[in-house]
């Protein structure tokens, strides 16, 4: 298996990218889909923010590369805005590693 890493992709209505209108239960359905596309692209979904009022999603994955993200959305016809590399950058991850002076 090849180490996965953290991408973060975007969805935004006012650029076409996220629905219209979606209601929760039609949202569930759908990502009970893309799951299944994630699975088959070896890509994690791990946690998903959106707001369907604003019309926006933020969705973390993981996945050996961006590719594998972006194959798992065109397997069920999602657009997206982007798909970055991330990283954390908790107190833990970043602060606490500081070198003394």
């Amino acid at each position: 298996m090849k180490p996965m890493r953290f991408f973060l992709d975007t969805h935004d209505r006012n650029n076409k990218t996220f629905p219209e209108k979606i209601s929760t239960a039609d949202f569930e359905k759908f990502y009970a889909l893309y799951e299944q596309a994630c699975y088959a692209e070896n890509v994690v979904p791990i946690r998903l923010h959106l707001s369907y009022e604003d019309g926006r999603a933020f969705c973390l994955n993981m996945a050996s590369d961006a590719e594998a993200v972006r194959r798992a959305h065109e397997r069920v016809g999602l657009p997206y805005d982007s798909i970055t590399e991330v990283s954390t950058a908790t107190p833990g991850d970043t602060f606490f590693q500081r070198k003394a002076a």
